[in-house]
């Protein structure tokens, strides 16, 4: 096994520039205010991409870590009003290195907030470790059901929305356009088959009807054979749009265009469901781009802006909690009260009876924002957020008990 990598330490200072951000009432005021230093680790690893895969447009080597290092100057830019001050300690385990060892450095440090990026099953796996019990965990990028469900933990905060939200987003604006009737193709990864049974899932929630199935199987270079093989295999009986279910990437963009009928792509290739795009400007939105993009001298990624919210979770609570206590921001954080923006039109609040932070999720083409769900017209008695992803009834989550917000 590879040991994980110290990356580095970030503070205010280390930074050499305050970035400007909003700033809550409550830390205008500083009588009062439980002062002091909180640490924020960031565990990341990044599994190897499957060898058949070709992605034109490699990742940044600082997607995610970008995000962290503009949220730290954030929380700070709002902490120095309560003489509170954020440092990150950020820590890059390889695909086959130990990130319980990563975790457990992070926690000797006296790190009380790890924001994890990172497969679905290493989250769950440093969830359950003895040294994580005092240790709040937010997963920044897992979309996995079952850690919002069977596996969920107390100690686990979901900042990115489940693989059943996503679905649900794109559901709904389908439903909505009256696109009721889906072709659904699946990739040959186990993510993927994840991703197809949230697509099932969706459609019986909407009403809408997967009229076809098909799985991609296909060994040969699909940007050689594009034009001859997808013709072929997307004839089906009538429908209004093809849903794909292709996670890393590996045939999905290749499809748009080139089906035997005229219709539009959706899922994880053409009109995709995320947290972010870069073209996304409303809500105060076009400011946090703008500031990203001047640090980082590149446009902020879903992944970044994950791990960018995760760490201002910590960096709101102690703001509006007044505090920099551990145990009382956890607390805080998990409570009705606490809520933060994400430049996406409502408050992010936390479901207790699952950890997973409701948001809205933006539908996005490659170059423009199409659509932001919950839909208009989907209603709920508590909040239009919950018709997104495992409603209160429906969790599998026995370790939080069945709080009501």
């Amino acid at each position: 096994m590879t040991k994980p990598r110290l990356l580095h330490s970030l503070s205010l200072a280390a930074l050499g520039v305050v970035l400007l951000a909003g700033t809550p009432a409550a830390a205008q005021q500083n009588a009062g205010a439980d002062a002091g230093e909180i640490r924020i680790g960031f565990l990341s690893q990044t599994p190897e991409p499957p060898p058949y895969v070709a992605n034109p447009d490699e990742p940044a080597a600082d997607d995610g870590l970008a995000g962290a290092t503009l949220a730290i100057a954030d929380n700070n830019t709002t902490g120095k009003f309560l003489k509170q001050s954020f440092v990150l300690d950020s820590v890059e385990v390889p695909p086959d290195g130990d990130a319980a060892a990563a975790l457990r450095e992070l926690a000797g440090r006296g790190g009380r907030f790890v924001v994890v990026d990172a497969p679905g099953a290493t989250v769950e796996a440093l969830s359950k470790l003895p040294e994580a019990r005092n240790v709040m965990l937010l997963n920044a990028n897992a979309p996995d059901d079952s850690l919002r469900g069977a596996a969920c933990a107390p100690n686990l905060l979901h900042v990115a929305p489940s693989r059943a939200m996503l679905a649900d987003a794109l559901g709904q604006y389908l439903v909505k356009k009256r696109w009721p009737r889906w072709f659904l193709v699946t990739g040959r990864r186990a993510e993927d088959k994840l991703y197809a049974d949230a697509v099932r899932r969706t459609a019986k929630r909407v009403g809408a009807q997967i009229v076809a199935e098909k799985d991609w199987t296909a060994d040969s270079d699909v940007n050689r054979t594009a034009e001859a093989e997808i013709p072929v295999f997307t004839q089906a009986k009538s429908y209004d749009v093809l849903i794909v279910a292709d996670e890393v990437g590996e045939f999905g963009d290749y499809l748009s265009y080139r089906t035997a009928d005229p219709r539009p792509v959706a899922g994880t290739q053409g009109l995709v469901p995320t947290v972010w795009h870069r073209t996304h400007e409303q809500w105060g939105a076009a400011q946090l781009q703008s500031r990203f993009k001047s640090a980082a001298k590149r446009p902020m990624t879903a992944r970044d802006h994950n791990v960018w919210t995760a760490v201002r979770v910590v960096g709101e609570a102690a703001a509006r909690a007044r505090t920099a206590d551990p145990d009382r921001l956890i607390a805080f954080i998990q409570s009705p009260d606490f809520t933060m923006s994400a430049f996406r039109g409502a408050p992010l609040t936390v479901r207790p009876w699952d950890g997973q932070l409701r948001q809205p999720v933006l539908l996005a083409a490659d170059r423009s924002v199409v659509s932001v769900s919950p839909q208009e017209g989907f209603l709920h008695p508590r909040t239009e957020l919950d018709s997104l992803g495992y409603d209160q009834p429906e969790t599998l989550c026995k370790t939080r008990g069945k709080k009501t917000p």
